[in-house]
């Protein structure tokens, strides 16, 4: 017998369900800092990008020379903001999510790869995919090592 139970729904009050773990609650300032950084990093990807422009179907000098200075750029901010200074916490999110997030750019890297392609210079491709991912790995350990050894030296 269900004697306790409310005929209805009506009856009921239902709380919404507690959310146990909120990634946005207290963001607000660190939201704004990637934004600001974001249209600042994104406006000097677009400056470069009208200085350099790569005329069809040739090697896309402009976002290969952003995405090797945006990974030399972020290595050597990274160890200064974590391992030489302590920064105010709004530093990183601006400089590495927002100005060298909004700089780089692998949507730009993909298409212009994809454009490549698609003009009959496969192996002109294929040779820009590779190249920008070692030079900028590369200058990215080059930033690191850079930051480190200014670091020690001091």
């Amino acid at each position: 017998m269900m004697a306790n139970l409310p005929s209805s729904g009506e009856d009921r009050v239902f709380a919404p369900p507690r959310r146990l773990f909120d990634p946005l609650a207290g963001q607000g300032p660190a939201i704004a800092a990637v934004s600001v950084g974001g249209v600042l990093g994104a406006l000097a990807r677009w400056a470069v990008g009208l200085t350099l422009p790569a005329a069809p179907g040739t090697f896309p000098l402009g976002t290969f020379g952003i995405n090797v200075l945006g990974g030399f750029l972020i290595g050597a901010l990274l160890v200064t903001l974590t391992e030489l200074r302590t920064p105010h916490p709004l530093l990183r999110p601006f400089l590495a999510t927002g100005i060298l997030g909004g700089f780089t750019t692998f949507s730009t890297y993909s298409v212009d790869a994809q454009h490549l392609i698609a003009a009959g210079h496969v192996g002109t491709a294929f040779g820009y995919l590779a190249g920008t991912l070692a030079a900028a790995v590369a200058a990215t350990w080059a930033g690191i090592g850079l930051a480190r050894a200014i670091g020690r030296s001091r």
